[in-house]
């Protein structure tokens, strides 16, 4: 029952001992079947008594990210048994932290330890490709210099070099400097130097055949190992600083190829040390790292049920003694013993010799919304709650979208052969929800997912619809026999396949007067007029669908008027809207049917197609109250039936009544029922929240249970005449102009249908029939495989997407103003029950 109207909720008052607080609402939270209330609004969050706890558990969460972090980084898989630990108890907090701080300071020495060990091995590996690298630089530069002391010339010096050093000049000393720098910074790091230095070193360099490690951040890089040359302290520093500014790294280089034999034999033999030892270090971290992985997920549940408990705790007042918590809460009345039997669990958890309190409470607050729901039905509430949540107890209409959201959506959407393709997809997501279930993928396929059912119950209807329509990937199917013949011979399926060119169907001559069996006549498929017809046909469909739809809302909206026992509005509003609607749109449907009955192709001149009257200028005449026009020469009469004017005046001033009657009565009835009560004072006085159209409460239980339809105006609230006048005059325009608009949306059925069909068509004639047209075998079947797959891609992409989107945005625009703003205000707010599992659901969703 409480999928067609909210669950029955009420107002608790909870009284806990402090010391089986705790255990009593983690067992709530388990149950999740309680709303709690905030009884502490003006106090600041970091006052509230339980604010330390809160606090502990942050850090403990902070320190379980950090480790889901590290195992992420590890690459060590994470287990997840689906196990769903109950909430620990105040005292294990203690252990949890003391685990988590052992694990995270244990994590970071070790972090920090091969950090350092793998900066050292870095700056090894770099010293010892420099020591292999430069030794090629220092043999030329030795060949330089010569053995004989005549190569050998200053880099500064401004003499010309002769070959010949001068007499009492001593050879020059060239200084060096060595180091390693990403690759990509050496362009501009040569060009710098150039410049600076003004041409007067020399620079050398050999690129590092294999990607180092960067121990910050983990990536391979690509360096290269440089030596500079150079003569005197000043070009020293300039070299040095210009290294620093590119963040090269410079490491000491001996000068005698003795001493650099030697730095390479230690420098080997120190990073065979460093490689043993780092590898150790890793082989521990991981150990670590997979003994956390084991758990990690179990201590993140245990965590956030402990933090959601003292977050629940914190909304709770404590009594005069310190020893008592007090809490309101909303709770379903249907599962108040399941309440009672989870305080009890908790108390029995506890230890605690006083059991909880659970009093019920009468209140003014309207209660929240709560409509049970499983995993069919949910998809459809969604489609609701996106137009605002349901009032309290109001009718609601994902029971009913559940049949007339496909129907309308299959309407437009009615292609047998694009149908089967959403049924697959929709029936695969069913079969595999399992798989798919809590996985969390992007945001178009969680879309997809949640409205499986939707899409599986479209994609039905749908099949049902192009059945009817005798419409397949815009082809049709000649199940039966077609019941038309042309030139006296009977339209059969070889017939019809051989006909290249359009016919002229008249059902005067070319009908065997016995229907099709089952939908449209596949004859319509080649005939010169099926546009016309599908129009004709379609657009009359669409408004009785419509009109049908319309009254279907009008009549649920009784429901809540008896419900809230507004009689007042049962006979101000329900019965002239009706009225309203039936005389004008429903009579517009009647005559639909009499003209289809009534005229037709052998009925001769009176009642033939020729002479049958435009039933749109009679609904215009109708309103205008204006004479049929002249009927061609040779047709009898201009009317659809014998005195069909005098009938439709009455009907159109009988709803030209029901105007002022939504207009006037009510407010002036509402005006007599509040002096009344004026005069007639009572004790118990019960105040509303708001009129009729914005407090809508239960029976018995809420602001209005007592108001005996007085419709949100009783004593002690005072009545504003004209106020009301102007919102009934608000409501009395908005449904009189909303019927005829309502009633002309509706034809967006006949106008998607017919785009659909028409997209489909052009889609087979302009790219799949291109293949049909090779004579050779060969070059045909190549051809239509290749066409083939481009049709298939633009049906699926365009005419299933793309339409099925436009036809499902339109449903939801029929459902949400034409047919809910008739019963539908939708201005409740939703049941948010404390609840461990839709907690632990959001904290896993904001991690990824």
């Amino acid at each position: 029952m409480s999928l067609f109207q909210s669950e029955e909720m009420t107002l608790c008052q909870l009284f806990l001992q402090s010391e089986a607080a705790y255990a009593c609402v983690s067992e709530l939270g388990e149950l999740g079947l309680a709303q709690f209330n905030d009884l502490n609004p003006d106090v600041n969050a970091f006052q509230r008594k339980f604010v330390n706890e809160v606090r502990r558990c942050d850090e403990m969460e902070r320190k379980l990210r950090y480790l889901e972090k590290e195992i992420k980084k590890d690459g060590t898989p994470m287990l997840d048994t689906g196990e769903n630990p109950d909430a620990p108890q105040p005292r294990e907090m203690i252990d949890l932290e003391a685990t988590f701080e052992k694990l995270e300071n244990e994590l970071r020495e070790v972090n920090q330890n091969a950090d350092a060990l793998k900066r050292n091995f870095l700056d090894l590996t770099e010293l010892r490709e420099i020591l292999r690298k430069t030794q090629v630089f220092f043999d030329e530069r030795d060949e330089a210099s010569g053995a004989d002391g005549t190569g050998s010339r200053g880099l500064l010096s401004e003499e010309p070099f002769t070959g010949k050093i001068a007499p009492g000049q001593a050879p020059a000393q060239l200084g060096f400097v060595a180091g390693v720098i990403l690759r990509e910074r050496l362009p501009a790091f040569e060009r710098l130097l150039w410049r600076a230095c003004r041409g007067n070193v020399f620079l050398r360099q050999a690129e590092i055949d294999r990607p180092l490690e960067d121990p910050a951040t983990g990536d391979s890089v690509n360096k290269t190992v440089f030596i500079i040359f150079f003569q005197g302290d000043q070009l020293k520093s300039r070299v040095k600083k210009i290294c620093e500014g590119f963040r090269a790294t410079l490491y000491p280089c001996p000068e005698t190829p003795v001493e650099r034999r030697e730095m390479a034999v230690g420098v080997m033999s120190r990073i065979e040390d460093l490689s043993t030892v780092l590898s150790q270090t890793t082989d521990h971290r991981h150990r670590v790292l997979v003994a956390a992985a084991k758990s990690i997920k179990t201590w993140f549940i245990k965590v956030r049920k402990i933090k959601a408990i003292y977050h629940t705790l914190n909304l709770f007042n404590l009594d005069v003694t310190q020893k008592c918590l007090i809490a309101e809460c909303w709770v379903p009345v249907a599962d108040l013993e399941y309440i009672h039997d989870a305080l009890r669990r908790g108390t029995a958890r506890s230890g605690s010799s006083v059991p909880p309190i659970l009093n019920r409470m009468e209140t003014q607050i309207p209660p929240p919304t709560f409509n049970r729901l499983n995993k069919f039905t949910r998809g459809f509430q969604n489609l609701i709650d996106s137009y605002g949540i349901a009032s309290y107890r109001e009718v609601n209409p994902a029971p009913y979208a559940i049949i007339t959201f496909p129907f309308l959506f299959a309407v437009m959407f009615g292609d047998a052969g694009h149908a089967v393709i959403m049924i697959l997809f929709g029936g695969w997501m069913i079969l595999s929800e399992r798989k798919f279930e809590g996985k969390k993928g992007s945001e178009i396929w969680n879309i997809f997912f949640g409205g499986r059912y939707i899409l599986f119950l479209m994609g039905l209807f749908s099949m049902y619809t192009g059945l009817i329509y005798n419409d397949v990937f815009s082809k049709s199917l000649n199940i039966f026999g077609s019941s038309w013949f042309t030139n006296k011979i009977r339209m059969s399926e070889d017939v019809l396949l051989e006909t290249k060119d359009h016919i002229m169907l008249d059902p005067r001559d070319c009908y065997t007067q016995y229907p099709y069996p089952v939908g449209v006549d596949p004859v319509w498929q080649v005939a010169e007029n099926k546009i016309s017809f599908l129009n004709a046909y379609k657009m009359k469909i669409s408004i009785i669908i419509g009109v049908l739809h319309m009254l279907f809302g009008v009549s649920l909206s009784i429901w809540n008027h008896i419900y809230f026992r507004r009689m007042v509005n049962i006979f101000c509003e329900f019965i002239p809207q009706v009225i309203f609607l039936l005389l004008l749109f429903f009579y517009l449907c009647i005559l639909v049917f009499h003209k289809w009955v009534w005229f037709g192709p052998l009925g001769g001149n009176a009642s033939g197609p020729y002479c049958a009257p435009s039933i749109l200028i009679a609904f215009i005449n109708m309103v205008l109250f204006k004479d049929a026009e002249k009927q061609p020469t040779g047709c009898d009469s201009p009317l659809l039936y014998s005195g069909q004017e005098t009938i439709q005046k009455v009907l159109v001033v009988c709803a030209l009544i029901c105007v002022p009657w939504m207009l006037f009565i009510k407010p002036f009835i509402l005006r007599s029922q509040a002096k009344k009560q004026a005069y007639a004072f009572v004790e118990t006085v019960i105040v509303p929240r708001g009129d009729e159209e914005t407090a809508l409460a239960p029976n018995g239980s809420s602001p209005q249970a007592g108001g005996g339809g007085h419709d949100g105006h009783g004593h002690g609230e005072e009545f504003d005449f004209s106020e009301i006048m102007i919102h009934q005059g608000i409501h009395t325009i908005e449904y009189v102009l909303g019927s005829v608009s309502h009633t002309a949306s509706y034809l967006r059925l006949w106008a998607l249908s017919l785009a659909h069909a028409q997209l489909s068509e052009v889609l087979w004639s302009m790219v799949m029939k291109i293949g049909f047209g090779f004579t050779n075998v060969g070059a045909g079947a190549v051809v239509i495989y290749v066409i083939f797959a481009f049709w298939a891609v633009l049906t699926v992409s365009i005419l299933v997407l793309m339409e099925g989107l436009s036809a499902f945005l339109h449903t939801l625009r029929l459902h949400w103003v034409e047919f809910m703003s008739k019963f539908y205000l939708g201005q409740g707010y939703a049941f948010s029950p404390f609840c461990f599992r839709d907690i632990l659901a959001a904290a896993e969703g904001a991690d990824e």
